[in-house]
């Protein structure tokens, strides 16, 4: 789904939120990303600057982080329940440490702030 990125989104676990979200529903696939600042940048050209608490996509979409939800403005959503994050495309993840484990297989590490994902 999209950047929950929030990726703070709390930093959402300093993003993996923030770039997890947007490895998920972003239209593509993040691979690895860094934040600097209220900026996010991804190697794929996804890149998206946080505004309190709403995230704008240089891809036209924009993600709002209320409470553990996250709702993007292409339909897609997010929610936290603990350090599980449910996606409304039926997937969800799971971060243990500086590790996201994703339920369709990818893992993501956190390395200060950046992103790697696999």
């Amino acid at each position: 789904m999209r950047p929950d990125f929030e990726m703070d989104i709390d930093m959402r676990r300093l993003f993996s939120g923030l770039v997890v979200a947007a490895v998920l529903t972003g239209a593509s696939y993040a691979q690895n990303c860094q934040r600097v600042g209220n900026q996010t940048y991804c190697d794929n050209g996804l890149s998206g600057q946080r505004v309190g608490n709403t995230t704008y996509w240089n891809d036209g979409v924009t993600s709002q982080r209320v409470g553990g939800t996250t709702y993007n403005s292409d339909g897609t959503s997010s929610q936290d329940v603990g350090n599980q994050t449910y996606y409304n495309d039926g997937t969800s993840s799971r971060r243990v440490g500086n590790t996201t484990y994703f339920s369709d297989g990818r893992q993501c590490q956190q390395v200060g702030n950046q992103i790697y994902c696999n």
